[in-house]
């Protein structure tokens, strides 16, 4: 070796040395930073070890993980990504979990879905554990939030003035007589965003609503001890109580006690602790939240006391006198492994409101209710726009206002648009229309949630026979089906060596998660709604579609699907004790069966009797068992002077280029001459042929209804809608397939 290589080797070995010892030493001090809660320069730091050493899957992880705690999605989403793709020895195996998370918090469900479910095949062996039931819970909460994301109650809503929010955090807590309080995390002294500094910390403060507007904020500085936290705090029902949060950090974390302060001379004393009825030793107890129950002042709050399901769980204890506490109970039916947080009851609903990141949802938490009667019921997620797929948390309401704050979008920030929260407000609204627009919103809303498929088991229900009605209710089927996924699991992967074993239950079981269990949730989310339309008197007919798989014949299986339509049909009329049977009797709820047996199912699915694993237990034969409302029309309680005796036509199965064609029918039944004033063709895959625009009286005509399948595939459901002068209202005609 020549003397100038040796030169060059010590050299740069000496300058790896010196790297490699910068990094740790780094890596040490960026610790302690975020020890501290002060992620915002161990970012800065994380970014100039990357420049000295950009290929460490470690300090990857480590960066990722302070930028998702900074709530910095899109980079922490990018940094997981790097992980998952170059972390070739398992060092970190919870990063495709963690970056499923993220792309939820991103708002791409898609996308989020296929990780999650990658996330359970690398867990699958341990089902117990978290990353696999986290993974599991994730993909039907990106299930629900697709077919919700178009979804919003029609409010006014804003974010709060700079009087209140800052380009810091704050998160509202009460409101008591025109006077919100608030939590800011921000300091006297230091004005930059997420600066660490022992005077940076939560403090209470207060802001007087003033003609509808705040004016400026003040601290209730009695509350503040040095390098405290002091949050979240909450009046008693006399205006003499105030009950906050006080964390005193510790080694790791922080320790939490629930305190309360009393008013003497319109003045806010020094707080004392409640005792440990509500304090339990060795546990954190936070957020709480005053209200009243049958008359009793009861005190909510988050707690990880022993008793809890996981993390930080709702509890409440009713309070008399002002000052003797009941024994503690938990809110045992909205409880989970992981936390809720943030609660607060609305009296006059009777409603708990709370935050967690469990339920179907559309970020990370995401604001629920569980309605009071007696005792709390299952919780429903408070949708859009209260929420978000940021973090959305302390909802509370005065009046027909309601407060929430979030970290979404839109948000005061100085560099990452996601990174703190500011206090938004809401208040409803009423959108004027004509009876013409309504109804128009009205199948606009429920269309969109079509169709709805759902599933069965082989031959299900009344097997063996070749009845059209049955007595069963879908949901008990439904219920059975689920019980039968052991089954299913076994037999599909029977016979199959590891880990093809292993994928196939994994394969099963994501059917009935994405399918079977997401179309109950369809359907949940679809009936609510049809339900509130037919108590404002409208009429609808629903068209439903039976399928089956190829393993009986043709004339069976039509029956069978008869009776699967059937099935529904039960289902709604003995729904919540038959709310929607009198809709049904009155005729204000019908159904268009279109039986189509196995004429559409896959052609490639196994019909072999003796091969029950492909034939009745793969994923192929069973996606074909189904019924599907594919769409729903308003019957006219005004009946239009034109009409049909049928406005849909299914065209089945036509392949790709195809063009279908139906003449409809059409009749004037009026005693006067109608003008037909315009025809609507919103597709231009449709086309129509009229041999005239003016109808004498009880004069029909044909019309035909072209559909060019061109640039189509799978289910289309395809519209036009036929204006009669001076009527406000338009017949509309349909035309639904499978363009394969």
């Amino acid at each position: 070796m020549s003397r100038l290589s040796l030169i060059l080797l010590v050299f740069f070995s000496y300058f790896e040395l010196n790297a490699q010892n910068e990094i740790k030493s780094r890596l040490k001090f960026v610790e302690e930073l975020e020890e501290k809660g002060d992620y915002y320069y161990a970012l800065k730091i994380y970014e100039e070890i990357l420049n000295l050493d950009s290929t460490s899957i470690e300090v990857h992880w480590k960066y990722a993980e302070s930028l998702r705690k900074y709530k910095d999605y899109n980079k922490a989403e990018n940094e997981y990504s790097y992980v998952v793709k170059y972390d070739s020895t398992n060092l970190f195996p919870t990063s495709i979990l963690f970056k499923g998370l993220m792309e939820k918090q991103n708002g791409k469900y898609e996308i989020a879905i296929n990780t999650f479910k990658a996330t359970k095949k690398k867990f699958m062996k341990d089902r117990r554990s978290y990353p696999y039931l986290k993974a599991k819970n994730e993909i039907n909460s990106c299930l629900w939030a697709k077919s919700t994301i178009n979804d919003s109650i029609k409010v006014s809503f804003n974010k709060l003035p700079e009087t209140i929010n800052t380009n810091n955090s704050e998160f509202g807590n009460s409101y008591k007589e025109n006077i919100l309080y608030f939590t800011s995390l921000r300091s006297d002294s230091i004005k930059n965003e997420e600066v660490y500094d022992a005077s940076y910390t939560t403090s209470i403060y207060s802001s007087l609503n003033k003609n509808n507007v705040f004016q400026s904020s003040n601290k209730v500085s009695s509350l503040k001890s040095e390098n405290e936290n002091i949050a979240n705090g909450t009046i008693s029902l006399d205006g003499n109580r105030l009950y906050y949060s006080k964390c005193s950090p510790k080694k790791e974390g922080y320790e939490c006690v629930i305190m309360v302060s009393k008013k003497i001379n319109n003045k806010w004393t020094v707080g004392d602790s409640l005792g440990e009825i509500i304090n339990a030793k060795n546990s954190n107890t936070t957020m709480p939240s005053i209200s009243k129950i049958d008359d009793k002042e009861v005190l909510f709050f988050a707690s990880d006391r022993e008793g809890t399901k996981g993390g930080l769980d709702i509890w409440y204890s009713f309070i008399k006198n002002g000052n003797q506490y009941s024994k503690v109970q938990s809110v045992r039916s909205i409880n989970t492994i992981e936390n809720e947080i943030s609660p607060w009851f609305d009296t006059l609903n009777q409603t708990l409101y709370f935050s967690t990141s469990w339920y179907d949802g559309y970020g990370g938490y995401d604001i629920f209710y569980s309605n009071y009667t007696g005792g709390f019921e299952k919780p429903k997620n408070a949708g859009l726009p209260k929420n978000s797929p940021a973090n959305d948390l302390y909802y509370f309401m005065d009046k027909d206002t309601f407060y929430l704050t979030s970290n979404r979008i839109g948000v005061n920030y100085t560099s990452v648009p996601t990174c703190c929260s500011d206090i938004f407000k809401g208040n409803p609204i009423e959108i004027k229309m004509d009876s013409s627009e309504k109804v128009k919103e009205t199948l606009a809303s429920l269309n969109k949630r079509l169709p709805i498929t759902l599933y069965f088991h082989n031959d299900i229900p009344n097997p063996k026979t070749t009845d059209i009605f049955t007595n069963v209710n879908y949901i008990e089927s439904y219920r059975e089906y689920l019980a039968m996924l052991d089954i299913y699991k076994n037999e599909y992967s029977k016979g199959l060596k590891e880990p093809l074993n292993e994928e196939a239950k994994e394969d099963i079981s994501d059917f009935f998660s994405e399918y079977v269990e997401q179309g109950v949730r369809d359907l949940e989310l679809f009936i609510d709604l049809l339900l509130k339309e037919l108590q404002k008197g409208r009429k609808f007919n629903l068209y439903i579609k039976g399928f089956a798989s190829p393993l009986a014949k043709s004339d069976y299986n039509v029956n069978l699907t008869k009776r699967r339509i059937n099935s529904l049909i039960n289902y709604l009329s003995e729904y919540d004790k038959g709310i929607f049977k009198q809709y049904i009797d009155e005729g204000a709820l019908l159904f268009n069966e279109i039986p189509f047996g196995e004429n559409v199912a896959n052609k490639l699915t196994s019909d072999n009797p003796n091969d029950v694993k492909n034939s009745i237990y793969s994923r192929a034969a069973a996606i074909e068992r189904k019924i599907e409302i594919q769409s729903i029309e308003l019957i006219e309680i005004s009946p239009l002077s034109l009409t049909t005796s049928n406005q849909l036509y299914d065209m089945g199965v036509i392949k790709n280029g195809e063009i279908s064609s139906r003449i409809f029918y059409i009749k004037n039944n009026s005693n006067q001459s109608i003008l037909i004033e315009q025809i609507d063709i919103p597709c231009d895959c449709n086309q129509v042929e009229i041999e005239k625009m003016e109808l004498s009286p009880r004069e029909q005509i044909p019309l035909k209804l072209f559909f060019d399948s061109k640039n189509y595939n799978g289910k289309i459901v395809k519209s036009i809608y036929i204006k009669v002068k001076n009527q406000s209202d338009s017949l509309r005609l349909v035309m639904t397939g499978v363009v394969e």
